[in-house]
């Protein structure tokens, strides 16, 4: 019989990039005695890796769990960005409830769309947080009536349209239910979860059914499977049957070895959970997502939705440039190969495969964010390796028509940008879907538009809108192949010899383009050290001095000025390499060089 469980509730934390989900975690675990009085807390103390706190955007979903008034609340904090969609899709399942923080000042933006359908898909109440509303622009009462607007576009119930508004600054750290009353704290949310979110419901007599929606790692224990227990209890020592929804002939015995429930940040060792608890099991060494722990006598998968497919791919492959193996610790075949497969472990939407090279692997992703993640954690790691242009990951349809994926790009920019924007968008083969006015001198542009007119745009958007432009991205399924697009109009300047840069060389570099270098770099022949002005590209010599006449010194040189080089982040370049280029990433250094380094072979293969 079912049954509901009144001393838990399950929810997640739902919004649009920045609009402050992570921080009104903090202030929850904060005022519910997570913390000492004295303790010293980071900000942000949810986004536990480097890259999430220096971007201050969150990749990995994160559990956590609070108490409060006798009722343990589990808290899963979710991405932002479609590129981590595969996340908040799965821990859906895991909840009874949304929470949607919206910007008091922003809105209701793209992403927040696309993680609420996932939401409204499942049926799941949501109580609205309009979050920073005392930012002196926020415009609470029109931002209520553009989540209702949203609500009722994606098709929302009477019951779900009829939810509860609560107004907060999670920073401050208070909440109120009406926009008159006095703020003290954060208790009129926690109220608001206890009163509206259902208590999850469930058979504690029938046989166990738990279904894994995230994979946590751990070098000690290897995975971690978390889910929610739907039915019956599961306790430790118990023998389990794992199968899986879109795998019927998956049917593997394993043996329950450690259990654990969250409280505040940490796992907690417990013997044994019941209905509606959400839990972390290890000692099931090749436990995925989808995978439902059944007990033996009835072994019954939970339905699950299929993750979302990779649509962009890169070529990882070993540094084979003449600086390979001075800037890295792990610089072997072997050493990449299993660093891409350890990933898989915890990152659903990743793929890996082998190629016809031994040293190249195909790691396919979400988008340009997810890849380039995947890139910035392996550098700081330790790890040396090239990686290629991304390319989109094409299909064919029935009839072998070729299809391509396609994004819709919701673009808000100041009004004088508008013309520009359009133009570059409609030369990647984009289509204005609609344009209309946006908040205070904005206009709000809706393209459709395929994934690979998308690479390498953002540097270009950043430029054009002199930094003020904000763009936001949604898949939106395969549509048949859009025609060629031209990339990049500008070639490269090539480094013609391996030594070191020199002002003078530079100084004549520079009149041919823009610089990624300055003065004493090590340079290598192949090597690509700046932009071409003009379409093709040009060999220079960098590392060139001036001969010594008995006229002039050589300090002459000092009067030499070198306009500053643009230096490329990880992102711009990604963004900028070609198809005949590849981006050498150490550590230390990220350069960007030719596919083929020896001038002679690279003109005979321009030939063909």
């Amino acid at each position: 019989m079912k049954t509901k469980r009144e001393d838990v509730r399950n929810i997640a934390i739902i919004a649009h990039v920045d609009h402050g989900k992570t921080t009104l975690v903090d202030e929850l675990l904060k005022q519910s005695g997570v913390f000492r009085e004295n303790q010293a807390v980071e900000e942000r103390v949810m986004d536990s890796n480097d890259i999430e706190r220096e971007r201050g955007i969150t990749i990995l979903s994160k559990n956590t769990a609070v108490t409060y008034n006798g009722v343990k609340i589990n808290i899963i904090d979710t991405p932002g960005h479609a590129d981590f969609g595969g996340e908040v899709e799965r821990v859906l399942k895991m909840v009874n409830g949304v929470i949607l923080v919206v910007d008091a000042f922003e809105g209701a933006m793209p992403q927040t769309k696309f993680v609420l359908r996932k939401a409204m898909e499942l049926k799941l109440p949501v109580i609205v947080c309009i979050n920073k509303i005392d930012r002196p622009e926020a415009r609470a009462e029109s931002v209520i009536d553009e989540v209702l607007e949203l609500l009722i576009d994606l098709g929302a119930s009477d019951e779900q349209l009829d939810c509860p508004f609560v107004y907060a600054s999670a920073k401050a750290g208070v909440a109120a239910l009406e926009l008159t009353d006095d703020m003290k704290d954060m208790k009129p949310l926690f109220d608001t979860i206890l009163d509206y979110i259902p208590a999850p419901e469930g058979d504690p007599e029938a046989p166990t059914q738990v279904l894994i929606s995230t994979i946590d790692y751990n070098e000690y224990v290897g995975r971690i499977g978390v889910g929610k227990v739907d039915n019956g209890t599961i306790a430790v020592n118990q023998d389990m049957v794992v199968v899986n929804h879109h795998d019927p002939d998956k049917q593997q015995k394993v043996k329950i070895s450690k259990l654990y429930e969250f409280d505040g940040l940490k796992k907690v060792e417990v013997k044994e959970a019941t209905i509606g608890s959400i839990v972390a099991i290890s000692g099931i060494s090749d436990i995925s997502i989808g995978d439902t722990l059944c007990s033996p006598e009835n072994p019954v998968a939970i339905p699950f939705q299929k993750i979302s497919e990779p649509t962009i791919s890169m070529d990882f492959m070993v540094n084979d440039s003449p600086f390979a193996g001075q800037e890295g610790k792990f610089v072997t075949s072997r050493h990449l190969r299993d660093r891409l497969m350890r990933e898989l472990n915890t990152d659903v939407s990743l793929r890996v495969e082998d190629t016809e090279n031994m040293d190249s692997f195909k790691v396919s992703g979400r988008g340009e964010l997810h890849l380039s993640v995947l890139i910035e954690n392996m550098r700081r790691e330790g790890y040396e390796f090239a990686v290629s242009k991304a390319e989109v990951l094409y299909k064919k349809d029935e009839n072998g028509k070729l299809l391509e994926p396609m994004e819709i790009a919701y673009i808000d920019v100041p009004d004088e940008f508008t013309g520009v924007v359009i133009e570059k968008l409609s030369q990647r083969k984009g289509e204005l879907q609609t344009m209309g006015a946006g908040n205070g001198g904005y206009t709000r542009l809706e393209f459709r538009i395929p994934s690979r007119g998308l690479i390498g745009y953002r540097g270009d958007f950043m430029t054009d809108t002199k930094g003020n432009g904000i763009m936001n991205t949604a898949f939106d399924g395969y549509a048949p192949y859009k025609g060629d697009i031209q990339y990049r109009k500008q070639g490269s300047l090539i480094a013609f010899e391996t030594g070191e840069s020199v002002t003078y060389g530079l100084y004549i570099a520079q009149e041919r383009g823009q610089l990624f270098i300055g003065a004493g770099e090590k340079v290598y022949s192949g090597m690509v050290i700046g932009q071409n002005a003009k379409t093709d590209d040009i060999e220079i010599n960098v590392c060139k001095t001036k001969h010594l006449t008995n006229t002039r010194s050589s300090s002459a040189d000092e009067a030499l000025r070198l306009t500053p080089p643009r230096v490329l982040s990880l992102e711009q370049a990604i963004d900028f390499i070609d198809t005949d280029e590849l981006l050498e990433v150490t550590p230390d250094n990220l350069r960007i060089r030719k596919k083929i380094l020896d001038p002679k072979m690279r003109k005979r293969s321009n030939l063909k």
